[in-house]
C-alpha cells in the first residue's frame, strides 16, 4: 500500500526553520512539537538561511546552474552573431543583403 506524502504549508516550515534557526531546543525538540523528521527541519533551516539575505538584498541569489546556462547562452550568441556577421559579408559579395 503506498503511502501518500504529507504537505506543509509554507507557514509552518517558516516557524519550524525560525525555531530551529533560534537555537533554544534541540532539532529532535522541534521536530517531536511539530510531528515532522528531524532531517526535514535541517533541510527547511537551511533553506530559511540561504534565502533570508535575498528579503532585504532585493536580488535572488542564482545558483551556479544557472549561472552556468547563462555563461552558456552568452557564448553561443556571440558565436551566432560572429556567424550572421560572415554570411552578411560573403552575401553582400553576391548582391544579397
Amino acid at each position: 500500500m503506498e503511502e501518500i506524502r504529507k504537505r506543509h504549508s509554507p507557514a509552518l516550515k517558516l516557524k519550524v526553520a525560525m525555531a530551529a534557526t533560534a537555537g533554544e531546543k534541540t532539532v529532535a525538540e522541534i521536530a517531536l512539537k511539530h510531528k515532522v523528521h528531524p532531517t526535514q527541519v535541517g533541510q527547511w533551516k537551511r533553506q530559511f538561511q540561504e534565502s533570508a539575505p535575498g528579503i532585504f538584498g532585493g536580488r535572488k541569489p542564482q545558483s551556479e546552474a544557472s549561472e552556468a546556462l547563462v555563461s552558456q547562452l552568452y557564448e553561443e550568441v556571440g558565436r551566432l552573431k560572429f556567424e550572421l556577421d560572415w554570411v552578411k559579408k560573403k552575401a553582400s559579395r553576391f548582391g544579397g543583403l
